[in-house]
């Protein structure tokens, strides 16, 4: 019996998506609330800054008073970052921002796990993630490249047109 190679194809790339999907979440109730729809490393350059960037898809209605508890590696070391967000009935898709990063390497997974908890501070879902980035931090110059809000030059970089400076960004990272 002949196996066409074309089903043979779509028949694994059916069961790698289904393995990486079930593979990006672990859910703590019997169904899930959320599924991640985005995962960005969000490089600004004008700004000198980066952050995290994790979407979430509703699978069901957000009820009131619904909460998201995120807790993200921190690239510079120490403790975990950790910070909440209150969730709104009626929000087609939640979005989950980081605050600005330092020290992030090129192809090292960060752990991000994310908690949705109820009205009460009951645990409906728990999902657990990575984020990499394809670029080190370093690419970025080490101050915002302009200023206020007519985008002024940073009188800090007079002289620096690459925008790195002597001192580089301030930030000892860990090796």
């Amino acid at each position: 019996m002949m196996v066409n190679p074309v089903s043979r194809a779509a028949f694994a790339l059916a069961v790698f998506t289904a393995a990486a999907l079930v593979g990006a979440c672990r859910d703590t109730g019997k169904q899930a609330l959320f599924e991640i729809s985005g995962r960005l490393v969000v490089f600004n350059y004008r700004e000198a800054t980066l952050t995290y960037l994790v979407t979430l898809n509703p699978l069901r209605p957000i009820e009131e008073g619904q909460t998201i508890t995120t807790t993200m590696d921190n690239p510079a070391g120490g403790g975990p970052l950790v910070f909440s967000q209150k969730l709104f009935v009626g929000h087609t898709k939640v979005t989950i921002e980081s605050p600005e990063l330092e020290c992030v390497v090129k192809d090292r997974p960060y752990k991000v796990a994310i908690t949705v908890k109820s009205k009460a501070g009951k645990v409906l879902q728990t999902i657990e993630t990575t984020m990499v980035s394809a670029q080190d931090q370093d690419m970025l110059p080490d101050r915002p490249l302009v200023v206020g809000s007519g985008y002024d030059p940073n009188p800090e970089l007079a002289g620096h047109p690459d925008g790195r400076l002597p001192g580089g960004r301030g930030v000892t990272c860990p090796a």
